[in-house]
């Protein structure tokens, strides 16, 4: 028998949404173990004046087995 446990956590980038969500998995595995997933919940962006892009944003939850 497991048990799962889901956290939530914003992360950005100005490369893209792929490189927004693998930062913030990077990230919260330094101090979460047993990762088994994450549901990506929102998408933002950060434009600049001329309406181009400057950074990508996602709000994502991470669903990890508790020992």
């Amino acid at each position: 028998m497991s048990v799962a446990k889901v956290i939530e956590l914003s992360s950005s980038s100005t490369k893209g949404i792929e490189d927004a969500v693998q930062h913030g998995l990077r990230k919260v595995s330094q101090t979460v173990k047993n990762i088994t997933g994450a549901w990506v919940n929102d998408i933002k962006v950060v434009t600049g004046p001329d309406g181009s892009i400057t950074e990508w944003r996602v709000n994502m939850r991470i669903n990890f087995i508790v020992d």
